[in-house]
C-alpha cells in the first residue's frame, strides 16, 4: 500500500522559516515527479512546487518563487519543502503528492498519490 506521510507543520510568525517533509512508503518514487500543494478551507487545492525524479529540475508557483525550496532524497524516498520569509497568506494545509513519470507538472489532476496534509499557520 502506497502511503505519503507529511510532517513538520507548525505555527510560525511572519518572516520566519519552516521546513516540512514527506516520507513515502510502499513504492519507490525515484523515477517520478513529486510535489507540494496547499489548500485553505473553502478554496481549491493549489500547486506550490514540484521536483523531477532525479531532483535536477524544479517548478514553483509564482507566489512562492524565491522563498520556498523543494528537495528530495531518493535514498530515503523523502521529499522536503524549505519555506523562508513566510507570510500570513502562506497559511494552509500542505499536501505531498506524487505523479507517475518524470515530467514536471503543476496540474493537480496528474498527481496520483497524496498524503493527508500538514498544517502551516503563519501569524502576522
Amino acid at each position: 500500500q502506497v502511503q505519503l506521510q507529511e510532517q513538520g507543520g507548525a505555527s510560525v510568525e511572519a518572516g520566519g522559516t519552516l521546513r516540512i517533509s514527506c516520507k513515502a512508503s510502499g513504492r519507490a518514487f525515484n523515477s517520478d515527479t513529486m510535489g507540494w500543494f496547499r489548500q485553505v478551507p473553502g478554496e481549491e487545492r493549489k500547486f506550490v512546487a514540484a521536483i523531477s525524479g532525479n531532483g535536477e529540475n524544479t517548478l514553483y508557483a509564482d507566489s512562492v518563487k524565491g522563498r520556498f525550496t523543494v528537495s528530495r532524497n531518493n535514498a530515503e524516498n523523502a521529499l522536503g519543502l524549505q519555506m523562508t520569509r513566510l507570510k500570513p497568506e502562506d497559511t494552509a494545509l500542505y499536501f505531498c503528492a506524487a505523479r507517475r513519470g518524470m515530467g514536471l507538472n503543476n496540474a493537480i489532476e496528474t498527481y496520483v498519490y497524496w498524503g493527508q496534509g500538514t498544517q502551516v499557520t503563519v501569524s502576522s
